[in-house]
């Protein structure tokens, strides 16, 4: 999701990039020992971190590890994937929540998390950060090779939502029953494949409506997905409230805020 939903905004401060109460938060995230927890600046380099992200890191001190950048501490095949994440945040201005990715355990074995990152704004509402977590869900990858599957359902969905997918499909080229597909997705997102596809498609439209306001409507939502523009109407007005031509007036009044993604799911379930 992009733009101003979700955005953590800070203030700036001549001493430091992010004049916050960092030291509570990171005790509150210390506490935690299966969510790692950080802020970056827009270079990517850690500005605070939990013990349990330092740990991981293979660090002991959070000093350590201020200043340092995920290719500094972590393998290089997850900190690409990591940066790409990063990049897209910062630059783009977009929440990322839920993603099922690897992360490193304890003993910095591979192992599955759901990854959430937001843009932390200045006053002006510049991007000058980020900051995230990532929560274990206890499934080592060694001995949980099919959420690897999963991952690659859940990104294919995210970044083809444009297209006709079939859900049969997907699961048919993973290898795996759809049936045992929708179940894994609920277990680890709470909702299922077709309702991250309907997310998808709106939080597409949403954006292009927020971006674009001379396209029709019934280009973008042919562009994101619908078929039947009277239904893509019908749904967008269930889930945010006002029809696509009062939310694109709302936008043009500078008052247009996308929904938050959890809103999105609630109503979808």
């Amino acid at each position: 999701m992009c733009g101003h939903g979700g955005d953590v905004g800070v203030e700036s401060g001549p001493q430091r990039p992010f004049n916050v109460e960092l030291a509570a938060i990171e005790t509150l995230f210390d506490a935690l020992t299966d969510v790692a927890f950080f802020v970056k600046d827009r270079e990517g380099r850690y500005l605070a971190a939990n013990h349990t992200l330092v740990r991981r890191c293979g660090l002991r001190h959070k000093q350590d590890l201020a200043g340092k950048t995920v290719l500094e501490v972590h393998p290089r095949p997850l900190a690409q994937a990591y940066l790409a994440q990063d990049r897209q945040v910062i630059e783009a201005g977009c929440t990322i929540k839920q993603h099922l990715e690897l992360h490193l355990y304890p003993n910095r074995r591979h192992g599955w998390c759901l990854t959430h990152k937001t843009p932390l704004r200045d006053e002006a509402g510049a991007i000058i950060g980020l900051v995230g977590t990532s929560h274990d869900l206890g499934l080592a990858d060694e001995h949980h090779p099919v959420y690897r599957k999963i991952a690659g359902i859940a990104a294919h969905i995210r970044e083809h939502y444009r297209e006709p997918l079939c859900l049969q499909a997907l699961a048919h080229d993973a290898g795996l029953p759809l049936a045992r597909v929708e179940r894994l997705f609920r277990r680890v997102f709470h909702y299922s494949p077709r309702q991250l596809l309907l997310q998808s498609r709106l939080n597409g439209a949403l954006a292009m409506i927020e971006s674009d306001h001379e396209r029709s409507i019934a280009d973008i939502a042919g562009e994101c997905g619908y078929t039947d523009h009277s239904a893509f109407s019908r749904q967008f007005k269930a889930l945010t409230g006002q029809t696509p031509v009062q939310y694109r007036a709302q936008c043009k009044n500078g008052n247009g805020r996308a929904p938050a993604k959890e809103s999105l799911l609630a109503a979808l379930m």
